[in-house]
């Protein structure tokens, strides 16, 4: 397996890790891997009265960079921005926003196995950027 495709499985899994711990947080997930010209967001979950647009951070265990720098003030500009579209485009949603970080530990195995997960809620806001 090719370092792109290992790493490609690594945030795959992550993800789906992630997904599964808003669900059973009672979150209901509306999209994955939104796509806007301005930027990415991982995943998008409804919350209550809330939409949490999550960044998820996935390394492999021993990995030298815990990933928490890789969400800069860039990124958040991005993330924010991307957010923005969806809420326009689903107005119907009316929820307030926050914006949220998953930080995942997987194992560096053709299919990785999930270690870890820290979840922060409102790790950031339009305010920090």
């Amino acid at each position: 397996m090719y370092g792109n495709e290992k790493s490609a499985a690594r945030g795959k899994a992550g993800e789906d890790a992630v997904c599964e711990y808003l669900e059973k947080q009672g979150c209901e997930i509306l999209a994955r891997n939104y796509r806007k010209r301005c930027g990415e967001i991982d995943i998008i979950a409804k919350d209550g009265d809330t939409a949490a647009f999550v960044e998820v951070k996935t390394r492999k265990f021993g990995a030298l960079e815990d990933g928490t720098g890789a969400v800069n003030k860039g990124k958040k500009r991005r993330i924010i921005l991307t957010a923005e579209e969806y809420m326009s485009e689903h107005t119907e949603l009316d929820l307030y926003t926050r914006f949220d970080v998953a930080y995942v530990t997987v194992t560096n195995e053709k299919y990785p196995q999930i270690l870890e997960i820290e979840y922060y809620k409102s790790d950031f806001t339009a305010m920090d950027i």
